[in-house]
């Protein structure tokens, strides 16, 4: 489950009512999507790998992400890290924070290509060290997707409880656009927003350029990239993810 900005829901609906089936979206995308896994199915996303910050400094995973159908329109997420940081003192590894998620499909017509979905997460304290929160931290989202033709479009976002001393609780939200160039390759662009998770904290945005290549058989190549501006910083960061998928 990828960390997903308040004031996109108008953003949203112009493009939902814009758009020209269905596009995969899912990881790579930072910005989430209502349509879960197939009934009786895996998605299998592993290595999974995911970096965000400056040249000097850096952090981010290295794990796997599991998905299962568990019911019609119910999909059960199971996201395992390895996480690392990386500043002028060298590199530490360790354990990620366990997250887990349920996302719940409750609108879709096929008939206008538009579903919509909750999938609230919980990631647990589970990292080494200072590699990870302290406290348990909720998300409650909701995720809406448009689909015409090899276009779509999806987004939404929700509220993070976010416990702790010095936390805040705080909003997070993305819209995305994709299309399926080929039967093998998907091509997409989004943007993403954080509210400041801390007193004092800023918010953040980021831009991303994602692509899945289809692979012999079930597998496929997942990667993005783009750059994550700070609020009153004139620096950008980078952030990148890179993942092989597999379904079965």
């Amino acid at each position: 489950m990828r960390t997903r900005a308040y004031g996109v829901g108008a953003a949203l609906a112009a493009l939902l009512a814009l758009a020209p089936g269905a596009a995969l979206a899912g990881p790579p995308f930072k910005t989430d999507d209502p349509i879960p896994t197939d009934t009786g199915h895996w998605e299998l996303y592993g290595p999974l790998i995911e970096a965000s910050g400056t040249r000097s400094a850096f952090e981010g995973s290295a794990g796997v992400e599991i998905n299962y159908g568990a019911a019609p329109n119910v999909q059960l997420t199971l996201g395992v890290p390895a996480a690392f940081a990386h500043d002028e003192t060298g590199t530490s590894w360790g354990r990620g924070d366990l997250e887990l998620s349920a996302k719940y499909r409750f609108y879709n017509d096929e008939a206008s290509g538009f579903s919509a979905a909750v999938f609230p997460g919980l990631t647990l304290p589970t990292a080494s060290g200072d590699l990870g929160s302290p406290n348990a931290t909720v998300f409650l989202p909701v995720w809406a997707q448009k689909d015409a033709g090899p276009w779509s479009v999806f987004g939404g976002g929700g509220y993070t409880i976010n416990p702790g001393r010095e936390n805040r609780d705080y909003w997070s939200g993305g819209i995305a656009v994709s299309r399926e160039v080929s039967e093998r390759l998907l091509l997409g662009a989004e943007i993403d927003r954080q509210g400041a998770d801390t007193v004092g904290g800023r918010a953040t945005t980021e831009l991303g350029v994602d692509m899945i290549v289809q692979l012999e058989g079930p597998f496929r190549l997942l990667a993005s990239a783009g750059p994550s501006f700070t609020e009153g910083d004139g620096s950008p960061a980078l952030h990148a993810f890179l993942a092989l998928g597999a379904d079965f």
